[in-house]
């Protein structure tokens, strides 16, 4: 089924002519590459240049749509992954093409970590691993969550010395290439430490910023969605004291159903992030090579679980601000929307959530 198909005429006739019209898109857009809701399939070893210029986007349902344009204002062209046959041509290509899409489909999130693991996983191999790398834009931007998980290190080569830190960048220069001369003997302290040889210090910078970096994209997103879901869990209560709404069968056991998982994922994954930030704080208290391998590990174990609850709740809030734009919408068609979209999924995001790996506290 094609879906949100405007009429207006400025929209291509059909899917075929918007593969035929469409320009070639950026091999990967920025923003696109720092979503958790949307995968670039020029990211993606996809044999057919329609599809590679193509999207694979999360809906308000979690549902994995093909989006072969989109025009803004004039509309957009989705379609499931199932009915890309009656599109395509069958070839040997297409059904190559066809094969990983039907994995991606299955995806919680397509945010950058988690497609790490996924594809990993699934034997996909990329040829271009800077698509799975957070934009320069995006590492600078979080530069202020990513000083409070690097700090300790800093602490342990510069002695706690303020630094100005401008960006993502120069962070990670300063521990490859630092420009103090008793650095040098502290990172020798360091590599003693992690039991490795000063020469794979830098190797583990790389890694210990590429970890920290993941765990600050994804607080980073939460913090942006927690008042969200809050101003929309305040939204429910209002609607509920209105006399039209009270009147809609089942809504009032759906708002206890909403406003019941809405907070114990919220509460479940930020006792996760305050986990996180547990560890992270005491690591550097005994380091060495194995305790942080298994912080390493313990975090990429829940790449998947949490890009899966965030995306999950970003596209549900995304879904009721788009439609109810600037407090605009009556309080029965946002009941109607309630009943019929916000509910829709919101039992598989909770499940994305109870399945998270357990966490301990490190050795």
């Amino acid at each position: 089924m094609v879906t949100d198909l405007a009429t207006d005429e400025a929209a291509p006739e059909s899917l075929g002519d918007a593969q035929n019209s469409a320009p070639d898109a950026p091999a990967l857009d920025d923003g696109d590459r720092d979503s958790l809701h949307t995968l670039p399939l020029a990211l993606l070893p996809m044999n057919l240049p329609s599809l590679g210029r193509a999207k694979m986007v999360k809906d308000g349902h979690m549902q994995s749509m093909i989006e072969m344009y989109n025009s803004g204002k004039s509309g957009s062209g989705r379609m499931e992954v199932a009915n890309l046959p009656k599109i395509f041509e069958t070839s040997a290509e297409f059904k190559a093409d066809l094969v990983i899409l039907e994995h991606m489909e299955r995806l919680h999130s397509y945010d950058v970590y988690s497609l790490r693991i996924e594809l990993r996983r699934l034997g996909i191999s990329i040829s271009d691993q800077a698509g799975l790398q957070l934009s320069e834009r995006k590492a600078e931007e979080l530069t202020s969550y990513m000083t409070e998980f690097t700090r300790p290190l800093m602490q342990q080569i510069y002695g706690g010395t303020d630094t100005n830190i401008d960006s993502m960048e120069q962070l990670l220069s300063m521990f490859k290439s630092p420009d103090k001369g008793e650095a040098l003997n502290k990172l020798r302290m360091v590599a003693d430490k992690l039991g490795i040889p000063l020469a794979e210090v830098p190797v583990f910078m790389e890694e210990y910023g590429d970890i920290f970096l993941s765990l600050a994209y994804y607080k980073d997103a939460l913090d942006g969605i927690i008042p969200r879901v809050s101003k929309f869990l305040d939204e429910l209560e209002k609607l509920g004291e209105n006399f039209q709404v009270r009147q809609i069968p089942r809504f009032r056991e759906t708002c206890e159903m909403l406003q019941l998982r809405f907070n114990d994922i919220t509460s479940s994954i930020t006792g996760r992030f305050e986990s996180f930030d547990r560890n992270s704080k005491t690591l550097w208290d005994n380091i060495n090579a194995a305790s942080f391998q298994e912080m390493k590990e313990m975090i990429e174990a829940h790449y998947v679980t949490i890009g899966g609850v965030l995306c999950g709740l970003m596209v549900k809030m995304d879904a009721w601000e788009e439609k109810f734009v600037r407090g605009k919408g009556g309080p029965v068609p946002k009941a109607d929307f309630i009943m019929s979209e916000m509910r829709m999924g919101i039992n598989y995001i909770s499940e994305i959530e109870k399945s998270a790996p357990s966490i301990g506290d490190l050795n």
